[in-house]
C-alpha cells in the first residue's frame, strides 16, 4: 500500500531516504489517477523493502507539484538517494514501472 504524504512529509522521505522513493504525483478527481491507483498499491507491496512508494495529492501539496514541474497527472517520479533519477507520465502498465524501478535498485 502506497503511504499518501503531505508537504513536509514529502520532504522528510526525500532527505532521510538512501534508497529508491516513487512518487505518484495524483487528484482525486483524475480518471486515470484512480485506474493506476491499485498498480501503485502493488507496486508498493511487491517492492517492500526494496523500494519505498508513496503518493502527494497535486491539489493538497501543490508546492511539492510546482518544485517538480507536475503539468499533467498521473506522473510518477523515481528518485535514488534524493535525486530523480526517471519520470514517468501518465497511465501506465506496472510492468513500466517496474522495469524503471528494477533499473535504479
Amino acid at each position: 500500500m502506497a503511504k499518501i504524504v503531505n508537504s513536509q512529509e514529502f520532504d522528510s522521505y526525500m532527505t532521510g531516504n538512501s534508497g529508491l522513493v516513487l512518487v505518484d504525483f495524483y487528484a482525486d478527481w483524475c480518471g486515470p489517477c484512480k485506474m493506476m491507483a491499485p498498480v501503485v498499491d502493488k507496486i508498493g507491496e511487491n517492492y517492500a523493502g526494496k523500494a519505498t512508494v508513496i503518493k502527494v495529492n497535486v491539489d493538497n501539496s501543490s508546492d511539492v507539484a510546482a518544485r517538480f514541474g507536475i503539468m499533467s497527472i498521473p506522473t510518477f517520479i523515481l528518485f535514488k538517494n534524493g535525486n530523480e533519477v526517471k519520470k514517468i507520465i501518465g497511465g501506465v502498465p506496472q510492468e513500466r514501472l517496474e522495469t524503471a524501478i528494477d533499473e535504479n535498485l
